[in-house]
């Protein structure tokens, strides 16, 4: 999902630069004899028992920000998934939603959803969850700049029947978009969050958080957030399920030499991160095992997209997005950074659990791919020349192109990556310059809107490809742009198809498949976001501590391996309650 760190294996993937560290205090594990782990954080008491204990890292990249499950992209890995939860889970491998909070959910007609909620699910506080949390829940939407503000354009009214019903009533069926609302939409508690101001909701640290998981907040220091399981919790009996770990610590990334020391030692038992030479590994004797044991290695998880600010010369010219889409020289990405471990992605950026839905013509007739001579055709054609015979081309009055492309410091992977972009476009005549800010610079320069380029996957994969359109074309474009179309691009007709998806009942395949082809067309004459390569669930996990991980392999489980934010309600959760201690 979001951290893609390119870590050296010593001895395994000779020739790979060792990677900048992003700073943090993340201690070596304690000797390397099996079942060493990672040095107690401050506050947690001693360390914890070996074998009750998960160790992960991969998701965290700076020190844990919050625990406030509305800032959907920067709380501490778990707050959503092991604190807080939501009304169902996603089945992606079944295509089906699996009620979680709820118990049932029903369209009583094209306006009218009502909800049935379990009985005897309670707060962490002990406080009874109640519909009345879920309607809260929702109506905290009507402030501006909560992420999911947008649903009340279309949702008129909830309301709590009684303790277990709530009623949804809606101007227009947006049937698309309320699978993903159900199953991504953290539910907080009214006892607690009413009387919050707007500014508290969306940046209020939320310390101590209580929801209604399977875990509750120990301890946090800046290398690491502790998840401790609670014994009566809802699930045990309302799903039959229960976490294996009594303990979930989640390390914060530090250096590559200190995550790939924790793995390898034994102190880590399940990598988030991106790990080059992962055949070594997994062929390496070292009891770390990948999903498939063979290439890919891992699931497919989201697109890897190149963001252009469509508000700056010359981004905002379509002609030049798509010169830039054909100076790009994705191939060499995928195989010199990757080493195939990736694919390259459709010009359409579907993943692939969604190829039926690509329109091929569409792809055939306007689709791009790395030409540098078609490129700098493209540019002259459109205006663009270099008139002062550096080698670049000039805006069309003259001034300077000097484009910046950023991803977080730390990210390797992906800081090669722009890398090869910013070769191959200089290539074409395209002056662009790679810059590595700290991930929470990064963060605030994107959601104001203050960057030239950069890479965003935050967009997974999901029940359908509508929150792909979503996240790439919404409107309207606001002040600050924390979670969708941080490009920035505003075109009324794609979004007008975009909400005509939506409202296509999830089961018409056929139906869907006539919107997108006039989406896709639009995207591809226009270009406001280029697809690059398709990444994987990056997980790589120890078998010296807990097993039974899921795998391709045998009867084992095919829950995905993660700890990625928002794939826990995609099976991430379910994985925790089937793996098993080693000893």
């Amino acid at each position: 999902m979001r951290n893609r760190m390119r870590i050296v294996v010593p001895l395994l993937a000779v020739g790979l630069a060792a990677a900048c560290s992003s700073g943090g205090s993340t201690p070596a594990p304690q000797g390397s004899q099996a079942g060493s782990a990672p040095a107690a954080a401050p506050g947690d008491g001693g360390a914890l028992p070996r074998n009750e204990t998960l160790y992960t890292s991969g998701t965290q990249w700076g020190p844990p920000a919050n625990f406030n499950p509305l800032r959907e992209w920067d709380y501490a890995t778990g707050t959503e998934g092991l604190v807080y939860e939501s009304l169902f889970h996603f089945d992606g491998s079944a295509g089906k939603m699996v009620p979680w909070l709820a118990q049932s959910g029903t369209w009583v007609d094209d306006k009218t959803y009502e909800l049935k909620l379990r009985q005897g699910v309670t707060w962490s506080d002990g406080k009874p969850f109640t519909a009345k949390d879920v309607v809260f829940t929702f109506e905290l939407g009507k402030m501006e700049t909560v992420p999911y503000h947008n649903i009340w354009e279309w949702l008129e009214k909830a309301e709590a029947v009684d303790d277990q019903t709530v009623k949804f009533t809606f101007s227009k069926a947006n049937y698309q978009e309320w699978d993903f609302q159900m199953y991504s939409r953290a539910i907080v508690p009214q006892h607690v969050w009413q009387g919050r101001s707007e500014q508290e909701v969306l940046d209020g640290k939320n310390e101590n958080p209580v929801g209604t998981g399977a875990y509750t907040y120990k301890s946090h220091d800046q290398d690491r957030v502790v998840w401790q399981r609670r014994d009566d919790w809802w699930g045990k009996t309302g799903l039959n399920m229960e976490p294996k770990p009594k303990y979930i610590v989640d390390i914060v990334n530090s250096s590559n030499e200190v995550a790939m020391g924790l793995l390898l030692q034994k102190g880590m038992d399940l990598s988030n991160n991106f790990l080059p030479g992962a055949a070594n590994l997994v062929k390496g004797n070292f009891g770390i095992t990948t999903y498939y044991p063979e290439p890919p290695y891992m699931l497919s998880a989201n697109t890897a997209f190149l963001v252009l600010n469509t508000t700056k010369k010359p981004m905002d010219d379509p002609a030049f997005r798509k010169a830039l889409a054909s100076s790009i020289d994705t191939k060499k990405i995928v195989e010199g950074v990757y080493g195939n471990l990736v694919k390259a992605a459709s010009p359409t950026g579907l993943l692939p659990q969604w190829e039926q839905y690509i329109d091929q013509q569409v792809v055939a007739d306007k689709g791009f791919s790395f030409d540098t001579a078609k490129a700098k055709k493209l540019l002259a054609d459109a205006g663009y020349k270099d008139s002062d015979g550096d080698g670049f081309v000039e805006n069309k009055d003259g001034s300077k192109i000097e484009l910046d492309i950023i991803v977080p410091s730390g990210w390797t992977d992906w800081m090669e990556s722009i890398r090869v972009i910013a070769a191959s476009a200089k290539e074409s005549g395209i002056n662009i310059t790679p810059d590595f800010p700290d991930f929470n610079a990064l963060v605030d320069k994107r959601s104001k809107g203050d960057f030239d380029m950069l890479i965003n996957n935050e967009r997974q994969l999901s029940n359908t490809p509508w929150t792909y359109y979503d996240y790439m074309f919404q409107l309207p474009v606001r002040k600050t742009q924390n979670t969708v179309n941080f490009g920035r691009y505003e075109n009324k007709e794609i979004w007008k198809l975009v909400q005509e998806l939506d409202q296509v009942k999830t089961d018409d395949a056929e139906g869907m498949k006539q919107v997108m082809s006039k989406i896709q067309a639009i995207h591809l004459d226009e270009m406001p976001i280029i697809p690059l390569w398709y990444n994987g669930l990056w997980s790589q996990v120890s078998n010296a501590s807990w097993t039974n991980w899921p795998s391709s392999v045998g009867d084992t489980p095919k829950t995905p391996p993660t700890m990625w934010r928002n794939w826990l309600e995609l099976g991430g959760f379910e994985t925790l309650t089937q793996i098993k201690p080693a000893s």
